[in-house]
């Protein structure tokens, strides 16, 4: 996607621990335009999907997911990644390392949001080591859901997750693949 790549460029830039900060448009400050269209892309990539849920995990990929969902006239579900009081006794879960954080947790879906036979279609920011992205992929099949695809907004190519999903078979489409960030971007 050539307007993302271009806000890469202008505004990204490669911090402490090859960590690519977008958090000027995309995961801290939004722009609210650019997910716009980042939504009407993956609706072109999926529309010859059934898709009767997205699904994303807290925080960074609701904002994402919101306007995927909106392009596909479905709800959004979001696993949490902090238990709580008024989260269902009754989930799913599963654990994920978070590359960016260097943390495990445990994340949760309420079995009242994914059902049986439907058709999941998980969306996330970044896609780097693929944990976030396995974590789903299991809340998915722990529901008896479909996975329809995964829709990864950044990946970055030089790391294993993308790999790792494809070689599982995983319809997996990412909006803009980056094989280097030594001094400057690099896109595929």
């Amino acid at each position: 996607m050539q307007l993302l790549k271009e806000r890469i460029i202008k505004d990204g830039f490669v911090g402490e621990g090859n960590i690519l900060k977008v958090d000027s448009f995309l995961n801290h400050q939004i722009d609210v335009e650019l997910l716009s269209e980042i939504g009407k892309e993956f609706f072109k990539l999926f529309k010859k999907q059934k898709i009767d849920k997205i699904l994303t995990i807290e925080a960074s990929g609701i904002a994402i997911g919101s306007f995927v969902a909106k392009e596909f006239g479905v709800p959004l579900v979001f696993a949490k990644k902090t238990e709580s009081r008024n989260l269902d006794k009754e989930t799913f879960e599963s654990k994920v390392f978070s590359y960016t954080k260097s943390k495990e947790y445990i994340i949760r879906v309420s079995k009242k949001y994914l059902k049986e036979d439907e058709n999941v279609l998980i969306i996330d920011d970044f896609l780097a080591m693929g944990k976030a992205a396995l974590g789903l992929i299991d809340i998915v099949k722990q529901s008896n859901s479909n996975l329809s695809g995964v829709g990864i907004v950044i990946e970055k190519g030089f790391q294993p997750g993308g790999k790792k999903l494809r070689e599982l078979g995983i319809n997996l489409k990412s909006l803009a693949v980056i094989d280097s960030l030594d001094g400057e971007v690099k896109f595929r």
